[in-house]
Formats: C-alpha cells, structure tokens, sequence
C-alpha cells in the first residue's frame, strides 16, 4: 500500500491521498492543475497587459511555473532547469547557423539520457506523473524556439515557407522570456507546445487583438484594430471544465473496472474465448482514453483562463479559443481511418514534429520523423512494438482506401455502411496497435499478441502485399464532404501517431 503512494515531490498531501485512495503524484499533480486554473483567472483579470508590465507577466507565470516542478517532482525538477539554463547558453552564445543543430543534440539527448534512466531505474514501476513529463514539453519548447530563431535570423525569406515566415523569430530572447516561455505554469506540467511569438504576444497583450484583427469582417461590422472588443473566454473554458468533469468520472467508474492489465492475465487468456477477449480488449482501450482527454482538456481550459489561445471567429462569427488545442474527442471517437485518428490525437507533438523535422529534412523526412518521435516519446519497448506495428497497418488501409472505398460512394445509405464498417476497422486496429503501448514491457506485449494470434499483423501484411501492385483510381468526390481537421496537421504525432502518420505520407 505504501508503494502506491510514493512521490518524488511534496508529501503534504500524503493524508488526502490515502483518504481518497489515488497515488500521491498524481495528487500532486492534480492540487497543481487546480491551481493553476484559479491562477490563470487571476494573471487574466489582475495582472493582465493593462494592469502590470510584460516583466512582471514573465516573472510571475515563471516564478508559479517553477514552484509547480518543485511540488511535484522535488530535486527531479533540477533536470528541468539545467536543460533549459543550457539551452539558453547555446542559444545566446553558439552561432546562429548552427544554434538549431545544438538545440536539439542537446534537448534530444538529454531527455533521452533521463528517459534511459527511468526505465532501469524504476524497471517499469513510473510513477504515472514524473518529471519527464514536463522535460518531454521542455523539449519541444527548445528545439522549436531554436528552429524559429535559425529562420528568423539566418535565412532569407524567400527561402521559408509561408508559415515558416510568419514563426520566425528575429530577437533572440532575454534570460527572462526564455525561462517563461519554457517553464511557465500555464503549460509546465501537461503543455501543450505552443509557437515563441504566439506566447510573447499573449504575455504583451497583442494575442487576441492580433487575431480579431485578421478576422475584423466577422467582427459584428466593426473594422478597426483598435475597435474591436476582446472577447472573454469565460464559455471556452466552463465548457472544458465540463468535458473534464465528465472524463474524470468516466474514469473513476468505467476505466478503474477495465484495467489494461487484464488482457494479460494467464485465469482470463486460458478461459476466455477469443471473441471475449476481443471485446474486452477494444473496450479496455476506449475506456484509457478519458485519462488523457482529461489531462490535456484541463490544461487547455487553464491557458484559456488566462486568456492565450484564441484561435480567432469561426465561420459563425464566435470567438474559437483552440488555438493550441490537443486533441478533438469527437474526431477521435467517430474516427473511420487511422489518419482521422492522428489528426485529432496529441495535436500540437504532431505541429512540432512538423515544425522541426518533417518541413526540414531534405531526404528520408519519414523516416527521420519516425526516428525523432520513437526517441522523443521514451524507450519503453511497448512504444516500439506500437510503431513498428502502425507501419503494416497504415500501408494495408491506405491500399484497402484507395482500391476499394470508391465503390461504395454512388448512395448515402452505403456510404453511411461503409463508414460503419469502416469505423469498426479502424477501432479495433487502433486497440490493436496501442496495447503494447500501455503495457511498455516486451513479456506482456508478447503474451498479448499471442492470444490475438497476431491476427491484424497477418491481414494487414497479406492486404499489403496483395494490393501493392493493384491500380489505385482516383476517389471521386463523395456526395458529402466530410469536416476538415480542426488543426493543420504533420504526417506523424505522437508514439502511435508520429510514425503511423509520417508513413501515410
């Protein structure tokens, strides 16, 4: 019992731990995140751009930033700190044609090195809320901050591409904006990852107006920059904190009583039926969703609160405040390709990836996304098993898509079959595809496949192969178009997603 309720930050609130029986980092975690909501509110409404200076904006978001690492993860923080100190220190003092390069050596590898020492440190025992976490988050910071100065500074316009030019930072930032823009505590603990010049904007006060000012049409008649009022994100954030709630109780009464590890159990594989375990399997898998939905849905509802995150008036002229949105639950559940899975899964690792690697490698940017991403998310053997499983299962649907979906668009009803059909597909494969990734050793990701009789990895190669060399006609237009993604998308995102979807491209 003592186990589950070790941290390697604060223990003040070890009696509210054992009271309500979760873990105690996650405790941690959670008393930080609620208050960090109340925070944001106050930086909005109290130290806003119109009540204290950007200084005192940086100092304070910095200062709450670094208090949070410390609760959570004690002395484990100073990993945190010492990557971004030197980050700083090779982004000042390196040359600017190279500070790119360094950054990520650096960031890259040091997180590595700590993920390294996770695993034989506590032997697939992680405690769910550790300081990886936000060294993962520091590590997009970094490197794509440094990417943003090397366009800004060292390239010629013509060389970048539009949204390239638009990022690019031309002032290398001082030590305090640096440490904001790294450590502050609206994104410290969960992110998400979000552009350097969006951020300075935010904390100068030029975020939302800047916006409103593209979108001054929608405007209720108004056209001037300075005319048009800020809206409040006050139904934004209520209606995420809402979806949190809601996550968090699926939680505690679905996701407790489907654990993952049960798919492995020797009783349950020996006398369960292979349509039982199937079942058990896919649901399992849908019910750890909330767990993430809920921690990236409260971090998105706390940037909100404190007023970043515009996005700018949707087509119904209302405020969209998803700008560093990181995922879109409906998108995800009623997915029907794996590529509608990706684009609406772990939003902004997807815009990084992008930024830094797939829009800059001038040969192999697959595989060298696939390689950034399997490194950037941990060396858990099940994160290997889940990417190198994607591949077949990408390249199978892909060839199934393009030989057989044009079929099925003369009508709506089978179209709508089609979909049905296809949504079942693509769930099952996804729970498929990510078991290893949440069961992380090699023995039990064995065991499972095993008892699936590595069934998807048999059809989806077979499906492959067999469709390679078939003519592939172009889709016609379907009688209805399907709703864009919310959010530009890379071809890869995260463990799952990075690989699967730099494939696809």
């Amino acid at each position: 019992m003592e186990a589950a309720f070790k941290t390697t930050g604060s223990k003040w609130l070890l009696p509210v731990s054992q009271f309500f029986g979760f873990p105690l980092d996650q405790v941690n975690f959670l008393a930080c995140q609620v208050f960090a909501l109340g925070a944001a509110f106050w930086f909005r409404l109290y130290l806003g751009p119109g009540h204290a200076s950007p200084l005192a904006r940086h100092a304070v978001a910095t200062l709450f930033g670094l208090a949070f690492v410390i609760f959570c993860f004690g002395w484990y923080s100073v990993h945190i700190l010492i990557l971004v100190l030197t980050s700083y220190a090779i982004t000042i003092k390196v040359d600017i044609s190279n500070v790119h390069r360094c950054s990520m050596v650096l960031a890259m590898g040091y997180l590595t090195i700590c993920q390294v020492s996770r695993v034989f440190i506590f032997n697939y025992g992680i405690l769910s809320t550790d300081f990886s976490g936000p060294l993962m988050i520091v590590t997009q910071k970094i490197t794509t901050l440094a990417f943003q100065l090397h366009d800004g500074l060292c390239k010629k316009p013509e060389e970048l591409s539009t949204e390239q030019r638009s990022l690019a930072v031309n002032i290398k930032p001082s030590l305090l904006e640096y440490l904001s823009y790294n450590l502050n505590f609206l994104s410290i603990l969960v992110g998400p990852c979000s552009n350097y010049k969006d951020y300075i904007d935010f904390i100068e006060g030029r975020h939302v107006q800047r916006r409103l000012r593209r979108h001054s049409g929608a405007c209720n008649g108004q056209n001037g920059y300075d005319k048009s009022p800020e809206p409040s994100p006050l139904t934004a954030v209520c209606h995420k904190l809402l979806v949190c709630c809601g996550c968090l109780l699926f939680f505690l009464t679905v996701t407790r009583a489907l654990p993952i590890s049960y798919n492995v159990d020797a009783r349950f594989l020996s006398h369960a039926p292979f349509l039982t375990r199937l079942t058990y399997a896919l649901f399992s898998i849908q019910a750890a969703r909330p767990k993430f939905y809920f921690a990236w849905t409260l971090a998105d509802a706390i940037n909100n609160a404190a007023g970043y995150g515009f996005k700018g008036m949707d087509d119904n002229g209302k405020p969209s405040w998803d700008l560093i949105c990181n995922l879109n639950i409906w998108g995800i559940e009623t997915a029907t390709s794996f590529k509608t899975f990706i684009d609406n899964w772990n939003i902004q690792t997807g815009v990084w990836l992008k930024t830094v690697c797939y829009d800059r490698a001038p040969r192999y940017r697959m595989a060298l996304t696939f390689v950034l991403s399997a490194l950037w998310h941990g060396v858990y053997p099940g994160y290997y098993f889940t990417f190198i499983t994607a591949i077949p299962i990408t390249t199978a649907a892909r060839a199934v898509r393009r030989s057989f979906r044009h079929y099925f668009l003369w009508s709506r009803g089978v179209k709508l079959g089609y979909d049905v059909l296809t949504w079942a597909a693509t769930q099952l494969a996804i729970c498929y595809t990510v078991m290893p990734f949440l069961l992380l050793a090699v023995e039990p990701t064995m065991t499972y496949y095993r008892s699936m009789f590595f069934h998807v990895h048999v059809i989806s190669i077979l499906a492959a192969i067999v469709l390679h060399q078939k003519h592939k006609p172009r889709d016609p237009k379907p009688l209805s178009s399907s709703s864009p993604s919310p959010c530009p998308r890379s071809p890869c995102q995260d463990a799952l997603s990075n690989n699967v979807k730099a494939d696809r491209n």
